[in-house]
């Protein structure tokens, strides 16, 4: 685990200095009274995201999960079912009206016109119910987990960089990030090769990242180093 505690020089994809969200005169949305910080998670796929969420969430943490929110926001009924059908077509719905992932995901593999369409229509959605969830729970934690796969993009960074207090990012070595890619149905090494050069590099994330968690080893590693950076959180 590594504790970026060497201030980052001011950049464009850094966040500004501040002390914390609460009376932040530049966001006067934030409660007053919010007890606890908004602590981001990010890190590349297949890099072990969710099984650190999993273990602070064995710690009493609350986890507010982007990629749940967003499942719901495209389940039938969901918020942004109906404009992905209007923008992508029926074909990306099976017989039963749910979206087909892996046809939309071919799609926006293929052309990233249509992949930042669907951002568009989600990412605002997903941004906005997030914080909802985080504030909330802020309320009555220590620290909130918000975790957001794609937080170090040069989109959606500075959606996030007002409200959230320090950044985690979980790392691990390429190889085993393919390995545990391919290991996932319905993926062969092409998908796996295009899902990872379609990401920002762990280079990029640690320019807005605070914490490093490394999830090169076994699950115990990481589940030790959750540990030690949560009682870090907590003071």
């Amino acid at each position: 685990m590594t504790n970026r505690d060497t201030p980052r020089k001011p950049t464009e994809a850094s966040r500004p200095n501040r002390s914390g969200h609460l009376g932040n005169p530049d966001h006067p949305d934030h409660p007053e009274d919010l007890r606890g910080r908004l602590i981001g998670l990010t890190g590349g796929i297949a890099s072990g995201k969710s099984l650190a969420a999993e273990f602070f969430a064995d710690l009493g943490v609350p986890v507010v999960d982007t990629d749940r929110i967003s499942r719901d926001l495209v389940a039938p009924g969901g918020d942004c079912l109906a404009a992905i059908r209007q923008r992508f077509g029926a074909t990306i719905l099976d017989a039963q009206g749910q979206l087909d992932r892996a046809a939309l995901r071919r799609r926006i593999l293929a052309d990233a016109d249509e992949r930042a369409a669907l951002e568009a229509i989600l990412h605002p959605a997903i941004r906005h119910e997030a914080r909802r969830q985080s504030l909330e729970a802020a309320q009555l934690a220590p620290y909130v987990l918000v975790v957001v796969p794609l937080l170090a993009e040069a989109a959606i960074w500075p959606e996030y960089r007002s409200w959230l207090d320090e950044v985690v990012t979980v790392t691990a070595p390429l190889s085993a990030r393919r390995e545990r890619l391919l290991a996932r149905p319905g993926l062969d090494a092409e998908q796996a090769e295009a899902l990872i050069g379609a990401q920002v590099d762990d280079q990029v994330r640690g320019r807005i990242s605070d914490h490093e968690l490394d999830n090169g080893g076994d699950p115990e590693a990481l589940r030790r180093q959750v540990r030690e950076l949560d009682r870090r959180l907590r003071r």
